[in-house]
Parts: structure tokens; C-alpha cells; sequence
């Protein structure tokens, strides 16, 4: 039996960039839509699709703001000359001990003479390396401008939730669940809806108990998602034990619904292998 099911999930993020003019789509011209009331009809993907993502900018969402982390100024302190200092306040012309010279201006040599340092040009100084004694740097997160454009994006999540689950004779426990999935069986039951409810068969009580435990099983979605559309199927696969035998030596095999996968056991042929592996090409009639 499975029941997959379809979710929608969507959440808001923001986005921002550098405002650098110009008209913006904001809640001037028409009120600002709600996340879940967005027409997502041309991204809607086809049912029950394992996974799918989608981003969608929010129409009329869009708003300037003062950039903060240079309180609107575009330029921002030099954090070498002007460490510590607030947006706004700032020292120009800082200058810093030159390293060649050590502040002298000049080059003492080994034979007592001294050449003017062309590093700082005979000064002892010489201006901070990161903004030139500027003083101030442009504003990386709004690139000078001291504004920022936002905006709010839907991320949009479908996702198929499946719940799968087999009830296997005792005769055919040892084949794996993955193995029914797989394989062809008679479709008893196929129903589609926002949400199924149990199966009912007259004539089995056994499958109407087996329906409603799996209906109540379902996969469960976040509180951020909806469900769309889940299905419930039941189907009954065919399995055919075949043991074979030769002298005092066995081994068993199964073939599991009607498209005739034959399923073995890890150890075979290794331990059961007499040269009768011929024996199979019948299952390809």
C-alpha cells in the first residue's frame, strides 16, 4: 500500500541591494499581497512530483531604508586611522610612524652616513594605507548610495510525502518491502482527494483494518505547509515460493508479482551454485 502526499510550503525572506534611485514597486500603487494569496498557478508543478522550489518576488513589497551600517552616510569611519568612531565622525589626515625609518626620515648605514627614506620621503610619516588619511571608506553593504532597496521573496516548496507499507504472508516475510514496491500486483484500490479517507471492502475486514491504519499514518506536514492533494492505493502482489533441491542440499527463491522478479538470497549462488543456474531461463517465457 501507498499514500503519497502532496505539500506546499512557503515562507518570506527579504533581499537588499544598494538603492541607487528610481521608481520602486511599493505599497503606493496597490496594497501588498499575502504570501498565500499569490497566483503561483504557472509554477505549479504536475502532482505528487518529489521535489520542487521555486522563488517569486512579493509584488508591491518593495521599500527604501536608510542604510545602517553607515547610518545613511555612504562612507564609513577607516577602521585603521579612525578605529572606534561612530558613523559620521571621523579625523582626515591621520598619519601613521613610518615603518622603514621608524619615524627618523632617515636611512642610517653601516658606515655611519644617512640617506633621506624614500618610503615616506624624508617625512616619518606616511598616510594610512587603507584609505589614504581620508579618513573614510565607501559603505560596502549600500555601495555609497547611504540607502537600501528591500524587498520580500516567497520561497515556495512542493514536496511529495509518501507512506509506504507492506503486510506480507508468513510464507513470504523474508522478502524485503522494497521488493513489493517495485513489483506489479492487481490494483485494488486508487483514490485521489485533498484528503483520502479508509478504503471500505465489503468482504474484507482485514483490508478495511489495513486502509485505516495506514490513512492514520500519514505523513505529517509543517505548520508552514497546506496539503494539496494526497492518493491511497492498495494493491495485491502475487509471491511464489520455489524450492529447489539436490541430494541433501536446498535452497528457496521467490517470484514476486506479475512482472516475475525473482528475488535470492544473499547467499546464493555462493554456498548453492551445482551449475543448474540454467534452471532460471524459464521465468523469461
Amino acid at each position: 500500500m501507498e499514500q503519497p502526499l502532496l505539500s506546499e510550503e512557503k515562507r518570506m525572506i527579504r533581499e537588499t541591494e544598494p538603492y541607487l534611485g528610481g521608481k520602486i514597486d511599493g505599497k503606493d500603487n496597490t496594497p501588498e499581497l499575502g504570501i498565500w494569496e499569490l497566483d503561483l498557478r504557472s509554477q505549479f508543478p504536475v502532482l505528487f512530483v518529489p521535489y520542487k522550489e521555486t522563488r517569486v518576488k512579493i509584488p508591491n513589497s518593495e521599500t527604501v531604508e536608510k542604510c545602517s551600517d553607515c547610518a545613511g552616510q555612504g562612507d564609513i569611519p577607516c577602521p585603521t586611522c579612525n578605529a572606534d568612531q561612530e558613523p559620521g565622525f571621523y579625523k582626515e589626515n591621520q598619519m601613521s610612524q613610518c615603518p622603514a625609518c621608524y619615524g627618523r626620515g632617515l636611512i642610517a648605514h653601516r658606515d655611519g652616513s644617512d640617506t633621506i627614506c624614500t618610503k615616506c620621503d624624508g617625512k616619518g610619516k606616511i598616510p594610512c594605507a587603507t584609505c589614504g588619511s581620508r579618513g573614510l571608506l565607501k559603505c560596502k553593504t549600500c555601495n555609497g548610495s547611504g540607502s537600501l532597496l528591500t524587498r520580500k521573496i516567497a520561497v515556495v516548496k512542493w514536496k511529495t510525502l509518501s507512506t509506504r507499507k507492506v503486510s506480507a504472508t508468513s510464507g513470504a516475510a523474508s522478502v524485503p518491502d522494497e521488493i513489493f514496491h517495485r513489483a506489479k500486483g492487481v490494483q485494488l484500490c486508487n483514490t485521489q482527494a485533498y484528503q483520502c479517507t479508509p478504503a471500505y471492502f465489503a468482504d474484507s475486514f482485514f483490508l478495511n483494518t489495513f486502509s485505516s491504519d495506514v490513512i492514520a499514518d500519514r505523513a505529517s506536514v509543517p505548520p508552514t505547509a497546506r496539503v494539496i492533494c494526497e492518493r491511497h492505493t492498495i494493491s495485491v502482489v502475487p509471491v511464489t515460493r520455489v524450492t529447489m533441491r539436490h541430494h541433501r542440499q536446498s535452497f528457496s527463491f521467490y517470484i514476486v508479482g506479475y512482472s516475475r522478479e525473482v528475488y535470492l538470497k544473499d547467499y546464493y549462488p555462493a554456498r548453492f551454485c551445482w551449475g543448474l543456474c540454467p534452471c532460471l531461463e524459464w521465468l523469461k517465457v
